[in-house]
């Protein structure tokens, strides 16, 4: 589903899009490291080079942008708010915005951009550098416009995230990783006071809902990439070393078997529904299932800037609760944190000095107390204390996000989220983990098909 709005006068719905087209010290590390596998010439790139010419933001001449981004509701509604106070601002700039949920999203943004059609702001994942403007085709050096963005408000880190083929991509809106949140309502209801903090409290809580509330509750519920990256928790946590490392995969079908049996033994123990119960309950997003609204689903495993979106859904959220990261061995914390989305020019853009003007209003300037942690916790330091001055920095995401940078200790490989791996349609975890859920492959082929997937992408990126 998408949706539009008119700001200003002439403002329409960006109709080539529509044709063409989801901090601590260990954490920021791990994300530079990756970055900087990936691309070796980072490190460089993130000394503020100074613009070839001085830039002047064009105040009397009528200027058209473009701006697209996903996300929830409450998301949508922060976006337009922000973007009517630029326009107050810059009365002569009309912002065109286009935007909807992330099922099907990243389809049609690729395809925008294979064809140059993307908006000129674009709300951008951060694998989307690596996979659709390795060389810097696609999106411009935003280090070119450090006299319109204020681009020290970012970490080296942070930056470095950013920067592929020596080129500053998009600024990160903010760093983000996996934590459980659960209803404890539900739990509650199933004789259980405490949130799960191990495994063996996971597979209690399996039993106790199946035994006392019946077969349509379960604890927890999640999705074939969520299983992937639960997966990559329990074997990073087991066996202490990253999942790829040198752009390659870090361990045998044997340890990978012990992760999918690890998600087996969930199933098994109706700590979560199999692929095919969740299929058959028809939604694209968990937060949108009635199980999760009348919480007979009573968790999740989401990223830290997800938690309001998924309180909200509930018809009594009164026991949402941030929960615990859980370790699952006893090598590492395990698990990554990431680029939770970036703001990007796309080279197609006929006003880039406007644009950077717009990327600098929403996260550093007076858009940032309105935005607040829709996207998650501003990255920008100018951002985060607007967003805090003006009480908007939501408490269940910042409490999220703290304890998740808090925990997780592993390098997230660039091409993790490639769309050859994540696609929900025909992407390699979806093959493994929808196929073994329902019987059609054994462990060990289901680890089989998931290395070569995995390698596939790494030796075509190399």
């Amino acid at each position: 589903m998408k949706k539009a709005i008119s700001l200003g006068v002439a403002a329409a719905m960006t109709a080539t899009l529509l044709a063409g087209c989801g901090t601590a010290a260990s954490s920021s590390a791990a994300t530079s490291e990756a970055a900087s596998t990936a691309e070796s010439t980072a490190a460089e790139s993130t000394a503020e080079a100074a613009p070839s010419e001085a830039h002047e933001i064009n105040t009397t001449d009528p200027i058209e942008l473009t701006i697209s981004w996903w996300g929830g509701d409450s998301r949508h509604e922060a976006y337009q708010k922000a973007l009517e106070a630029f326009h107050e601002k810059y009365p002569n700039i009309t912002v065109s915005p286009t935007y909807g949920a992330w099922s099907g999203w990243e389809e049609k943004q690729s395809t925008a951009l294979a064809a140059d059609q993307g908006s000129d702001v674009m709300q951008v994942n951060w694998n989307w550098l690596y996979q659709y403007s390795p060389t810097g085709e696609k999106f411009v050096d935003l280090r070119e416009y450090s006299d319109v963005i204020d681009l020290s408000q970012w970490s080296d880190a942070a930056k470095n995230a950013c920067t592929v083929a020596d080129s500053l991509q998009a600024v990160p809106i903010s760093m983000t990783g996996r934590i459980f949140y659960w209803n404890m309502n539900t739990f509650k209801q199933a004789g259980i006071e405490q949130v799960p903090a191990s495994y063996d409290d996971l597979i209690a809580a399996g039993k106790a809902f199946q035994e006392k509330l019946g077969d349509d509750y379960y604890p927890l519920a999640i999705g074939q990439y969520d299983r992937m990256i639960l997966m990559t928790f329990y074997l990073e946590s087991k066996y202490g070393k990253a999942w790829v490392e040198n752009n390659e995969c870090q361990y045998s079908e044997e340890e990978v078997v012990d992760g999918l049996n690890f998600i087996k033994s969930l199933e098994d123990n109706h700590v979560i529904p199999t692929r095919p119960t969740m299929i058959a309950a028809g939604f694209d997003s968990i937060d949108k299932s009635q199980e999760w609204i009348d919480g007979k689903y009573a968790g999740i495993f989401e990223w830290d800037s997800s938690a309001n979106k998924y309180q909200s859904a509930l018809a009594d959220n009164s026991g949402f609760t941030v929960g615990e990261e859980i370790k699952f061995g006893d090598k590492a914390n395990g698990g990554f944190s990431k680029v939770s989305m970036g703001m990007a020019i796309t080279s197609s853009c006929q006003h880039p000095v406007e644009a950077a003007a717009l990327i600098d209003f929403l996260w550093n300037g007076e858009g940032a107390a309105i935005m607040g942690s829709e996207c998650g916790i501003p990255a920008s330091t100018a951002g985060l204390a607007a967003a805090q001055a003006a009480d908007a920095v939501k408490p269940l995401v910042l409490e999220a996000n703290t304890k998740v940078l808090a925990f997780v200790d592993m390098p997230l490989d660039p091409y993790f989220e490639s769309s050859k791996l994540k696609d929900t349609t025909d992407g390699v975890y979806t093959d493994v983990f929808d196929g073994f859920s329902y019987g059609d492959y054994d462990a060990e082929e289901a680890a089989e098909i998931l290395l070569d997937g995995v390698s596939g992408v790494l030796s075509a990126n190399a």
